[in-house]
């Protein structure tokens, strides 16, 4: 069978008992970066030396059927540098050809940054999405919030220490200065911080700079009013962020159970004005 390991995110007293169990056994294991597992084996005190097959994002399309193939035939453990194989990591289209080819898939569990950066942003916790990397681009990035813009769930986010104040910056223009925001850091490791506040002062708080692995968590959008006043508001504000105004009007609508007509004239008066 496949079987998809959780390794540490930062601290190797987190690896559970089944996967130092499973890593002591096994004969196979296709690796994000082998030499990262090779130091997670020594960090662990396994003396078993398996196999290590290297699997990334440039090869994982052209690897996938030989490595079903080498599961078929006795197990086959597949690691990410850190947290769950899949989740940003290599390994979806491997797990997706296993399943095609009727190989079992199984997981053994462990320490993932979106439920433990989500755990301590102090923001709700009932209902979220992971939204996986910000893109690279302004403006693409700028995309991402206006497609969020009235998200109603939390939102995580992984980015690079380099672009944090910069993705911080469009959060805000975008999503709304005040919007409640956590930057979480270094999850398990010795300097870990988790710093939180509106969009705006983690901005300014990047600025100067932030190391790390970083873990964004940002508050669902408030619902709606069904006002017209506050809706045509609204409306506005979509617009301000980019939004074409007959897609801001039918969101708010949507939003709301106001009339998208209503909505729409409604804000073009406003502009008239």
């Amino acid at each position: 069978m496949l079987i998809l390991a959780a390794t540490p995110i930062g601290n190797l007293k987190d690896a559970s008992l089944r996967l130092i169990e499973l890593l002591e056994s096994a004969e196979t294991v296709a690796a994000e970066d082998t030499r990262v597992t090779a130091k997670l084996l020594r960090g662990l005190g396994i003396e078993n030396r398996p196999r290590l097959i290297p699997l990334h994002e440039h090869n994982e399309r052209e690897k996938a059927t030989s490595l079903v193939e080498l599961a078929r035939e006795g197990d086959l453990v597949l690691l990410s540098d850190a947290g769950m194989p899949t989740v940003s990591d290599p390994g979806y289209l491997l797990v997706s050809a296993a399943i095609e080819a009727g190989v079992d898939v199984t997981v053994v569990p462990g320490p993932s940054a979106v439920v433990t950066a989500l755990a301590l942003s102090g923001l709700p916790t009932d209902r979220f999405t992971f939204e996986g990397f910000l893109p690279r681009k302004q403006g693409d990035r700028q995309s991402v919030f206006r497609m969020l813009a009235r998200e109603p769930r939390t939102m995580v986010f992984f980015e690079s220490p380099n672009r944090l104040a910069d993705s911080l910056g469009d959060l805000a223009a975008v999503l709304g200065a005040d919007r409640r925001v956590a930057v979480v850091r270094e999850l398990t490791k010795l300097y870990e911080e988790a710093r939180r506040g509106t969009a705006s002062e983690l901005a300014e708080w990047a600025a100067s700079g932030v190391k790390g692995e970083i873990c964004i968590v940002v508050a669902g959008a408030e619902p709606l009013v069904a006002d017209l006043g506050e809706g045509v508001g609204q409306v506005l504000a979509l617009v301000a962020s980019g939004s074409r105004l007959k897609e801001a009007a039918a969101e708010v609508a949507d939003a709301t159970g106001l009339s998208k007509r209503d909505l729409y004239e409604g804000a073009l008066a406003s502009r008239r004005s």
